[in-house]
């Protein structure tokens, strides 16, 4: 079985137990020119000064070339200064599509992880308790997959053993490729790949890691299907048996983050006449709990329809399971709902059920939920509600965008992309050993600018260059995301979002050292005019 689609891939967790968090990149890169530039750095071999026109060819073209590059770097040097750090705001919504609150009548929330935002310290309860429920009672990758289906090199690991390129290109017939078949089930199940999707399956993946990292170790002869099957039943018997609501339970102030902020929201949405609604597949005693510690004893009068163990997604395409209502104790009873009543509690029901008796239809309804399977995809595709997506991760990963080393080293290497494009053109065997030299360094760069997020598998929205699975599914299944629903609380209910428009690869064929120097020439083009 292979894991594939990682979202927060391995952050803390892959040592056994979760103690071996992504290592620190080196602040010393085996190629100086790596690193943040500066007026005087430089790859090695590189000339300290060179001529300024385009010469004839030999050693007086490498020159040439340097001389470009040693340019390139004092042009990226003057663009960033300072103060160009820290652009992105960590509590800020981000947009997808244009989204006026003013038009937003009824707000929806799922609870975990959405309402209720949970401490990193659950991963290891999770992890310990599936272990020892695996302890009673194979081609098996973790890896992380872009957009295109492509594996991200240097990101598969067998166990906790990092697997060698050529290896899964091997494993894959030749390619990096992953065929649609295999990834295409709408929930994100193919018939050989499970993508992990949310904070809760980093235990999960944790656990399949050190299972199989042991068994080969130990040279155990092992299933993978039937590896991944027990491991993932483990994962489900915590919630199963309860163990995690048990713990979140016993200790809410250690567990339960920003519940202050939770009462925030929901109180200032009431406020505006909004109207609000819980659909969560948490059973109700585990919700009350928590919702008295965020909220207070009143909790429900926030709400106009409370909806426990929904069983998502099924609750969006299923319509046979009928509501049932819960009396103050929990109990189910026996009576025909005809209508969702404030301050009363539901369970199970189906979505068709919910809008033929609320009538809450469209886009003036925002669901908000942190997986984008079973919370969003459903509601925005097929019933046309607007979503946002609850990203815990987005506030770590901003905050390493926001750092001086970041962007220097991803300033750079768009610069030294651009300038290798364009430099191309120039094939003696000089010139051939400057751009070989310059490959070697951009792929180091890369490799750095990845460690920043995480030393195995890099930043949950970017495989380099390309955006990951993860991050178009993203894209494709909300309309906002954002670290945590908080975020709500640095804009006005009629606030309206504009997503940014970033340009098509037509629309922008200069790299940003062109635009920024008015230079709107690509003299490279008249020797590509075979092309045409």
């Amino acid at each position: 079985m292979v894991g594939a689609g990682l979202r927060a891939a391995a952050r803390r967790w892959l040592l056994c137990g979760g103690h071996g968090g992504p290592r620190a990149a080196s602040s010393s890169p085996s190629c100086p020119g790596c690193g943040p530039p500066g007026p005087g750095a430089h790859c090695p071999g590189a000339p300290r000064s060179a001529p300024a026109q385009a010469p004839a060819g030999g050693a007086d073209l490498s020159a040439h070339l340097w001389a470009r590059y040693q340019d390139m770097r004092r042009l990226v040097h003057d663009l960033l200064p300072p103060e160009v750090c820290s652009l992105l705001n960590p509590a800020a919504i981000y947009a997808n599509n244009e989204i006026s609150l003013r038009d937003v009548e009824v707000y929806g929330f799922d609870y975990d992880y959405t309402l209720a935002q949970y401490a990193d310290a659950l991963h290891p309860e999770i992890f310990s308790a599936a272990r020892d429920i695996l302890i009673e009672h194979y081609k098996s990758l973790l890896m992380k997959i872009d957009a295109f289906h492509y594996v991200q090199l240097g990101t598969a690991y067998r166990g906790l053993q990092p697997v060698p390129d050529e290896e899964v290109i091997e494993l894959y017939g030749g390619t990096q490729h992953i065929p649609l078949y295999q990834m295409s089930g709408f929930y994100g199940k193919g018939p050989s790949i499970k993508q992990f999707m949310d904070i809760f399956s980093l235990p999960e993946m944790a656990l399949l890691s050190c299972v199989v990292d042991y068994f080969l170790g130990h040279s155990l002869e092992f299933d993978q299907a039937h590896l991944y099957k027990d491991v993932t039943d483990a994962i489900r018997d915590v919630h199963v048996k309860g163990l995690m609501y048990q713990w979140i339970e016993q200790n809410m102030e250690k567990y339960i983050l920003r519940g202050d902020e939770t009462f925030a929201v929901l109180s200032r949405l009431v406020a505006h006449g909004k109207q609000l609604f819980l659909i969560t597949n948490s059973p109700f005693s585990f919700v009350d709990k928590g919702m008295r510690h965020m909220v207070g004893p009143d909790w429900r009068q926030l709400f106009d329809v409370v909806i426990v163990q929904a069983d998502k997604p099924s609750f969006f395409t299923d319509r046979r399971k009928p509501f049932r209502k819960l009396d103050e104790k929990g109990s189910l009873q026996w009576d025909r709902i005809t209508r969702l009543e404030k301050g009363k509690i539901y369970r199970q029901g189906n979505l068709f059920d919910f809008l033929r008796l609320t009538e809450w239809r469209g886009p003036r309804v925002l669901y908000f939920g942190d997986h984008l399977y079973s919370d969003l995809a459903d509601l925005m595709l097929r019933h046309g509600w607007r979503t946002g997506a609850i990203i815990p991760e987005l506030e770590r990963e901003i905050r390493i965008i926001n750092t001086e080393q970041y962007m220097h080293s991803l300033t750079w290497q768009q610069a030294l992309t651009g300038l290798l494009e364009r430099m191309q053109t120039y094939q003696d065997a000089e010139s051939r050993q400057v751009l070989a030299a310059w490959m070697k360094e951009r792929q180091e760069l890369r490799c750095i600018t990845k460690a920043l997020f995480n030393a195995q598998f890099g930043s949950i929205f970017r495989t380099f260059h390309n955006p990951t699975y993860f991050s178009r599914r993203l894209v494709r299944f909300s309309d906002l995301y954002m670290a945590s629903l908080s975020c709500l609380l640095n804009y006005r209910v009629d606030f309206t979002f504009y997503p940014r428009r970033t340009p098509l690869q037509h629309e922008a064929p200069l790299w940003m050292d062109q635009l920024c120097t008015g230079c709107m020439k690509t003299p490279f083009l008249g020797d590509m005019a075979h092309i045409r």
